[in-house]
């Protein structure tokens, strides 16, 4: 039987959710994996008298985990930037090994980071091994796409959306109150926590460094009930999700909200579900799916790296000495399908001025819904699904839309997910 001590900084949900773990399921964890993992020291800016240590020595400073000779594994679960990257890098560079739930310090600084030793399966997805399919599962495939529900709470509101018919501001409300989304939910609802997700999966899937700020982000504010039920007629639900694709000229790396057709399986992931498809050239098409958030899921996700740190201490999620300069295509070069939503006048003729404008571009219809309008010279929608064409000549063709007199609003534009 190994033997490891673990040191948690941090004691909020998701650490609570590792003490509690690892004592209730002690005695499978052991069978399991022939490891006893033992919490020697928690470090918390804060004390929490009503959460039980298991007999673990308490501090306020989180840098004593790096003086106790006791501690073989940092726990870091404080979040944020700033501090949380210190304790990673001055474990790292003291030997000890850390286990790491922080997305935001992977994607933004992992290529400043040690890998030896580094573990961060519960960066990404929640419950979802998806890491440790790479690492193992899937080690012989090389990997064409990916691509996923990689953000609980966007999950919850569109599918809420959907169900109910309420408009964002309405659903937001009641995922604050459920605690699904922050009082500012800017990092979930305009995507920055997805595309730190993304690029950490960029990093692993197709080996490249962590570049954040070359993934194209883009939230889900601007979707409102009309454009679900109009995805809906069409065939599709929208989702928010995150895109790699790898062709010839460099990797797609794009967050944004996306029309998916109703049969594929990653439409019907509801809820604050997460999920991530993967195709490869052996295995074909994975998906993964499950809780991408919670203390209790979060916590599964922990506890697999620290089991995994002690039966193979210097495996690395990933070499970073051998990363590759791949190039990450800017958006204005990706194609894609489009759902566009067009506000206009109900006038003789309107029809036509935006069909001549889309096919001066190259731009070719696949569907097309039109309302009539249920007052005299009131608005109406023209919805427009496209065939595939590049993102530039798109931008082009929507300025000349907006330009008409008989457009009474901004486009929406929606893009539709690649078949893979």
């Amino acid at each position: 039987m190994k033997t490891l001590s673990i040191g948690i900084a941090g004691l909020g949900t998701v650490a609570q959710g590792v003490l509690m773990l690892l004592a209730s399921n002690r005695a499978l964890i052991e069978q399991r994996s022939g490891v006893s993992v033992n919490v020697v020291r928690v470090a918390s800016r804060s004390a929490k008298p009503d959460v039980d240590l298991h007999g673990a020595d308490f501090s306020t400073d989180v840098m004593d985990l790096l003086s106790d000779p006791r501690v073989d594994v940092i726990v870091e679960l404080i979040g944020g930037e700033t501090l949380a990257k210190e304790l990673i890098v001055a474990a790292l560079n003291n030997g000890k090994a850390v286990v790491t739930a922080n997305k935001a310090v992977i994607a933004l600084h992992g290529n400043e980071l040690p890998r030896q030793r580094l573990r961060f399966e519960a960066a990404v997805a929640g419950a979802i091994p998806i890491i440790q399919a790479f690492q193992y599962g899937l080690v012989a495939n090389q990997f064409s796409a990916l691509s996923g529900i990689i953000n609980g709470t966007c999950n919850y509101m569109l599918s809420a959306m959907e169900s109910e018919g309420v408009d964002f501001d309405a659903i937001l409300e009641r995922a604050q109150a459920l605690g699904y989304a922050e009082a500012d939910p800017s990092f979930d609802v305009d995507g920055i926590d997805a595309a730190h997700k993304l690029t950490i999966l960029m990093a692993l899937a197709f080996g490249t460094d962590f570049e954040f700020d070359k993934v194209y982000v883009e939230g889900i504010r601007a979707i409102t009930p009309k454009d679900i039920s109009y995805a809906t007629e069409l065939g599709y639900r929208i989702k928010h999700l995150g895109i790699l694709r790898s062709n010839a000229d460099g990797i797609e790396a794009r967050v944004h909200p996306t029309l998916v057709a109703q049969s594929e399986l990653v439409a019907h992931v509801n809820g604050v579900l997460n999920a991530v498809q993967v195709v490869s050239d052996a295995a074909g098409k994975t998906l993964f799916s499950g809780p991408g958030a919670g203390g209790a899921a979060t916590a599964s996700a922990v506890v697999a790296d620290i089991i995994a740190t002690a039966l193979h201490p210097e495996q690395t999620a990933g070499d970073s000495s051998s990363s590759r300069s791949i190039p990450i295509m800017p958006i204005e070069k990706i194609s894609s399908a489009y759902y566009l939503r067009i506000p206009t006048r109900d006038e003789p003729g309107v029809f036509a001025e935006v069909t001549q404008i889309l096919s001066s571009h190259n731009i070719n219809l696949d569907a097309v819904i039109q309302k009539d309008s249920h007052a005299q010279g009131g608005s109406v929608d023209i919805v427009i699904l496209t065939e595939d064409i590049q993102e530039a000549q798109m931008h082009e063709a929507l300025a000349q839309l907006e330009a008409l007199a008989t457009v009474t609003a901004p486009v929406m534009r929606i893009r539709v997910a690649p078949q893979d």
